[in-house]
C-alpha cells in the first residue's frame, strides 16, 4: 500500500512507498496530452494530470472552459466538449503552472493494439519505402504508448504526438509506426475527412492476458492462480497475465477513443476454447475502462500460415480464428477482417498489411461511419440437411458467390460420428452445397478448418469468406 507524499515543486505530486523507495513524479499534465495531439470529437472528453491538493486547475479550447480542483491525492481532471471535428486549436490549462499545447485536432482517435502483427511497422511491410515516401498527411498523428510491463497499473506515459510524415512513420520498434494502424488509419481519414488519431500499445508474441486487467480475469478462473502468483514475483515478462495491461493500457485510461483495432491471437494458439472467454472479457474490460459505452472494437483475424496442409482434422489456427468468429458475431459492435487470403506459409508476419489496414477500414467505415460499402466476405449463417447433402447459407453475399479458380476446396463434411472428410462443394445462389459419397447422413460442416488453408471462397465485392465450424462442440 501506498502513501502520498505531496510536494510543491514545479506542480508536481511525488510517490513514494513505505519503504520510502521514490517512484516517478506525476507531472502536472498527463503525458498524451502535447502539441500535435487528436482529442476525441463529438463527446465530452477527460483532460487531467496531478498538482498539488485543492488547487484549481482550468482547461480551455475553442470556445469550451472547464475547471477542476485537485483532491487529496493530487490529481485534478475536467472534461471538455463536446467539439466537432476540426482545428488545429490551441488547448491552454492554467492552475500551479500554465501549459500551451498547439496544433491540436479534433477528430477521432483509434487505439491499434496486441502482439507483433500489429507492431510490425512501415518499412516492413510491403513496399515499405514507397509508402514512406508518401505518408505525409498532416490530418493523421501517431502515438506510441512505450513498451512497460508492470505488476501494479501505472498512471502516465512519457511520450509525445507526432504529424503523420514521412519522417515520423519511420519511427518505432519494428521499422516504423504500426503498418496495420497506419493503412487503416489513411482509409478512414481518406475516406470520412476527419483527423485521424492513432495509438499504438503493442508488444510482440504476447498474450491476450497481459493486456487484461486483474479485476476481468479473475472472473475466469482459469487465471486465479497465475493472478495469485504475481503478488509474490520479484520480476516479471511480458506474458505474466496483466502486466501489459498495468503498464501500457492503464496509463492511457481514461483517454477518449472512438474504437480499437486488435491484432492478437497467434500467442493463445494452443487455448482457442479458453480465448473464445478470454477476448470478449478483454473487450468488456477495456470498454468499461474508457469510460465510452460499447465503442467499436474491430478484430483482425489469424492469417494462414505454416507448409501445412489442408487436413480435415483439428488445427490449432483454426480453432483460435473460430475463436475470434465467434466473438465478433457475438459480442456487440464488434467487426472483424478476415485475412486467410493473404497470410504467408514461411511467415508469421505476412507482408501485405495494407490489405489487413483496407479491410479494417471498410468494417469501420460500414459499421461506425455509417457508409454504404461492402465490408464482409460471406458470414456463415445456417446450414440444412437434404438428403445426403448439406446446404449452408451465408450472409454478406453482396454480388453472388464466387469459387477463385473454379472449384471449391476448403470444405470438410462429417456424420454423427464427427469424422470430418475432404467434401464436393458446388455454390447455387447464394449458398454451397456440400457433400462427400463417405458421408452418407452429414451433419455438421467445416471450412478452411487448417492452419493454412486452400480456401477461394468470396463474394462479388472480392472479399473471402472466413474459416467456420458448424459444430460448437
Amino acid at each position: 500500500m501506498k502513501i502520498l507524499l505531496l510536494i510543491a515543486l514545479f506542480g508536481m505530486v511525488l510517490t513514494v512507498n513505505r519503504s520510502g523507495a521514490q517512484t516517478t513524479p506525476r507531472p502536472f499534465l498527463h503525458g498524451l496530452f502535447t502539441d500535435n495531439m487528436v482529442l476525441q470529437r463529438d463527446r465530452p472528453v477527460p483532460v487531467w494530470g496531478w498538482t498539488q491538493p485543492g488547487k484549481k486547475v482550468t482547461v480551455t479550447v475553442a470556445d469550451q472552459c472547464q475547471s477542476a480542483v485537485t483532491g487529496a491525492d493530487g490529481k485534478w481532471l475536467v472534461r471538455i466538449g463536446p467539439l466537432p471535428a476540426g482545428g488545429p486549436y490551441t488547448i491552454a490549462i492554467t492552475g500551479p503552472r500554465s501549459v500551451t499545447l498547439t496544433n491540436v485536432l479534433v477528430g477521432d482517435v483509434w487505439l491499434c493494439s496486441g502482439q507483433s502483427n500489429m507492431e510490425m511497422g512501415i518499412g516492413a511491410a510491403k513496399n515499405g519505402s514507397a509508402e514512406i515516401a508518401r505518408a505525409t498527411n498532416s490530418m493523421i498523428r501517431l502515438f506510441t504508448v512505450p513498451k512497460r510491463i508492470s505488476a501494479e497499473p501505472q498512471a502516465d506515459v512519457d511520450n509525445h504526438w507526432l504529424v503523420c510524415s514521412s519522417q515520423t512513420v519511420s519511427l518505432g520498434y519494428w521499422q516504423g509506426f504500426s503498418a496495420v494502424g497506419y493503412f487503416f488509419g489513411r482509409k478512414v481519414q481518406e475516406d470520412t475527412g476527419i483527423p485521424i488519431g492513432l495509438i499504438q500499445a503493442a508488444w510482440p508474441g504476447t498474450v491476450a492476458e497481459a493486456w487484461t486487467s486483474e479485476t476481468a480475469l479473475r472472473t475466469m478462473p482459469d487465471f486465479v492462480p497465475a493472478l495469485t502468483d504475481l503478488a509474490g514475483m520479484k520480476q516479471v515478462e511480458p506474458n505474466t497475465v496483466t502486466v501489459l495491461y498495468n503498464g501500457m493500457i492503464a496509463p492511457i485510461l481514461p483517454f477518449g477513443i472512438k474504437g480499437v483495432v486488435w491484432y492478437q491471437g497467434e500467442s493463445n494458439t494452443g487455448r482457442a476454447r479458453q480465448y473464445r472467454t478470454l477476448l470478449p472479457t478483454l473487450i468488456r474490460d477495456w470498454r468499461a475502462r474508457f469510460g465510452a459505452g460499447d465503442f467499436p472494437f474491430l478484430i483482425v483475424q489469424v492469417a494462414n500460415f505454416t507448409d501445412t496442409p489442408q487436413d480435415p482434422t483439428r488445427a490449432e489456427r483454426a480453432e483460435i480464428r473460430e475463436a475470434q468468429r465467434l466473438t465478433a458475431q457475438s459480442v456487440t459492435n464488434c467487426g472483424m477482417a478476415v485475412t486467410i487470403d493473404i497470410g504467408e506459409p514461411l511467415d508469421i508476419h505476412p507482408k501485405d498489411k495494407q490489405e489487413v489496414g483496407r479491410r479494417l477500414a471498410l468494417s469501420a467505415l460500414a459499421l461506425t461511419y455509417g457508409k454504404k460499402v461492402m465490408y464482409s466476405g460471406p458470414v456463415f449463417t445456417s446450414l440444412k440437411r437434404e438428403g445426403g447433402k448439406v446446404r449452408v447459407s451465408f450472409y454478406h453475399t453482396d454480388g453472388g458467390l464466387v469459387a477463385k479458380g473454379g472449384k471449391l476446396p476448403g470444405f470438410t463434411v462429417a456424420g454423427e460420428d464427427r469424422r470430418f472428410v475432404s467434401a464436393d462443394a458446388v455454390i447455387d445462389g447464394d449458398t454451397v452445397v456440400v457433400s462427400s459419397p463417405s458421408v452418407a447422413h452429414p451433419v455438421a460442416v467445416r471450412y478452411g478448418w487448417a492452419d493454412n488453408p486452400t480456401c477461394n471462397l468470396y463474394n462479388g465485392a472480392g472479399l473471402p469468406a472466413g474459416p467456420f465450424c458448424s459444430d460448437q462442440d
